[in-house]
C-alpha cells in the first residue's frame, strides 16, 4: 500500500489530570507504532475552550499528531479513538505535499519569523 502522510488532531476530556493525559497521548502514539506508523510530530496544545459544548464540557485537552502510514492505520487509529471515554473529539486528514510543506515550515519556526519581518517592516 501506499504510505501517505496523515494529521490527527484530539480532544481529551478536560477532568483528567495530567499523568492521565500523558497516558492516554501515549497510548495513541503506541497504536500508531505497533502498526508501523512513524510519528512526525506531536503536539500538545493546551486545554483551550470548545465552540460549543460537547458532552456537557466546555473546554477540552487539544492534542495534534503526524504521522506516515499505510490507508489501514487510520481505521486502526479512529476505532482506538472511539473505544476510549477519554476521547471527545478527533479528526484525521491526509496531508498533500503543500501541506506537508507548511508542517515543516512550521516546526522549524520559519512561520513565527516570516510574520515577525512583516511587523518589522510595518512599523517603519
Amino acid at each position: 500500500m501506499e504510505v501517505r502522510n496523515y494529521e490527527t488532531v484530539f480532544i481529551l476530556t478536560p477532568v483528567l489530570n495530567e499523568s492521565q493525559v500523558q497516558e492516554t497521548v501515549e497510548k495513541f502514539s503506541q497504536v500508531l507504532k505497533e502498526n508501523s506508523a512513524d510519528i512526525i510530530n506531536t503536539e500538545a496544545w493546551g486545554l483551550k475552550k470548545l465552540a460549543y459544548p460537547i458532552q456537557k464540557k466546555n473546554t477540552g485537552y487539544y492534542f495534534l499528531v503526524e504521522f506516515t502510514g499505510s490507508g489501514n492505520i487510520v481505521d486502526t487509529l479512529e476505532i482506538a479513538f472511539r473505544r476510549d471515554e477519554r476521547v471527545i473529539r478527533f479528526l484525521t486528514t491526509v496531508l498533500d505535499k503543500h501541506a506537508v510543506a507548511y508542517g515543516e515550515r512550521r516546526r522549524k519556526g520559519e512561520m513565527n519569523q516570516q510574520k515577525a519581518k512583516q511587523s518589522e517592516a510595518v512599523a517603519q
